[in-house]
């Protein structure tokens, strides 16, 4: 009779079953990461911007025309004209294709969102988008 050498063989099935746990964590998870300013986003029919990997560069502007950027922890402190656009010209400088959206509440006058939009290009956005949600559907 032989002796009986010992089997060197990590069980990975255990693992395996870890990382797709977290996979499906990750997946239901990250969709309500998107943060912002709550805003009455006009109603419009649009067709959707293509997906990305990246998030986009969000900057929000509400009924009083104040300006919040999705920046680190402070998403929620209106900020100056010129800290947007020198914060959006700091960004596009790193990520030259990140995408710009503008979320602007429907009660914002229309020169406060075009001023926006200049200043956003001013800062080196090749193109702004504008977020809008689908109108209703009447039944």
């Amino acid at each position: 009779m032989r002796p009986r050498r010992a089997v060197a063989e990590i069980n990975v099935v255990p693992y395996i079953d870890v990382m797709l746990v977290l996979l499906v964590i990750f997946m239901a998870t990250a969709p309500l990461l998107m943060q912002g300013v709550e805003v009455d986003l006009p109603k419009a029919n649009s067709t959707p911007v293509s997906d990305s990997d990246a998030e986009p560069l969000i900057v929000s502007i509400d009924a009083e025309a104040k300006l919040y950027l999705n920046l680190g922890a402070s998403d929620d402190q209106a900020l100056s004209i010129e800290t947007v656009r020198q914060r959006v010209a700091t960004v596009l400088k790193r990520n030259p294709d990140k995408a710009v959206m503008v979320w602007g509440d429907a009660r914002v006058p229309y020169g406060e969102v075009v001023s926006l939009m200049s200043e956003l290009q001013a800062a080196g956005a090749p193109s702004v988008g504008l977020v809008t949600e689908a109108p209703a559907r009447r039944q």
